[in-house]
């Protein structure tokens, strides 16, 4: 699981299928993980020690899922907000550029808002 923005722990991957059946009989459990972009295979145990890590793994593994999910969330939140916060700001600009029209204005080159030279020559003579 890669989550973008929400830390380099989160984009430790480990593999599900941890456990061995070794030829001398007993069960073994290993992790898989990357080290310098390299998968490295680490023996942890078998017997109770395998086990404990294997539930501490799929403890993290879940916590990891969580916080994901929490990050998916607040980031679609934001993402919405962004957006009635654009809309608004297009609201506002297109009002204000409305009463700069009737106020006698005009935008010079996309750029800063000037008197209209028609606007002038009407209050020429106050």
């Amino acid at each position: 699981m890669v989550l973008e923005s929400a830390g380099h722990w989160l984009q430790t991957k480990h593999n599900n299928m941890a456990w061995e059946q070794r030829a001398r009989g007993g069960r073994y459990y290993t992790r898989s993980r990357r080290v310098g972009g390299r998968v490295v295979r680490e023996y942890v145990g078998g017997g109770a020690l395998g086990q404990r890590a294997a539930e501490a793994d799929a403890e993290a593994r879940r916590e990891r899922q969580r916080l994901a999910a929490i990050w998916t969330a607040r980031r679609a939140r934001l993402e919405d907000a962004g957006e009635l916060s654009r809309r608004f700001f297009d609201a506002v600009e297109r009002h204000a550029r409305g009463e700069l029209v009737l106020a006698g204005y005009r935008q010079h080159h996309r750029g800063e808002w000037r008197r209209s030279r028609e606007h002038n020559a009407d209050h020429v003579g106050e």
